[in-house]
């Protein structure tokens, strides 16, 4: 290598290696969007964006999606359209949002780890439906966290709404934590895709 060059063999090397790498060069397809049709289409939907709240929705089979649409700045203070996590519906003679039930009941824990007496059977990003042990009288509210297996734990608020003809509880759940409430989107979404592994090629 000449004496005046400005990278070393390895340097260049490793540029290579991480143009090349395609783990590195994969875009999250979810996130961002391309708005095609002309700039009046995409100016209302910025403007939109920016004042209203502005969904995308996608009805496959007796399931809808609503993907809400969030006006973002890049760090050259450009404006972008990015997708967020989707809201799932069923259809059925009322539209609900879709539950997760699942295989094995999660026990709801205090803000220590410990497992209480309430088990989550089905959860949906409105609300839960519980089981509850050692014959205790349910909550009107309560303030637990969700810990599923391989999963960061979330934290939920609920209140009671009504005893179903099989014994459990159903709570619907709060908004007051809008960072949780998303972080159990992601978690229904990535389950979502576990349950329906062609919609979500």
């Amino acid at each position: 290598m000449q004496r005046d060059a400005l990278l070393t063999q390895d340097e260049l090397d490793f540029i290579q290696t991480m143009q090349h790498n395609p783990q590195l060069n994969v875009r999250d397809a979810t996130s961002s969007l391309l708005v095609n049709g002309g700039s009046q289409i995409r100016d209302l939907l910025t403007r939109l964006a920016a004042h209203e709240q502005v969904t995308i929705q996608a009805n496959f089979e007796n399931q809808q999606m609503t993907f809400p649409l969030h006006l973002v700045e890049d760090e050259f203070h450009a404006l972008h359209l990015r997708l967020g996590v989707p809201s799932i519906y069923e259809d059925g003679p009322l539209v609900r949002p879709w539950r997760l039930v699942l295989e094995e009941p999660v026990a709801l824990e205090n803000a220590n780890g410990q497992p209480g007496t309430m088990w989550v059977h089905e959860v949906s990003f409105k609300g839960v439906l519980l089981e509850v042990h050692n014959k205790t009288k349910p909550p009107k509210n309560f303030a637990l966290w969700f810990s599923p297996s391989g999963y960061e734990r979330i934290a939920l608020r609920g209140s009671f709404e009504k005893e179903t003809e099989q014994g459990f509880f159903a709570y619907q759940l709060s908004q007051c934590d809008k960072d949780e409430i998303e972080r159990l989107r992601q978690y229904i979404l990535q389950q979502h895709r576990l349950a329906h592994p062609a919609l979500h090629l």
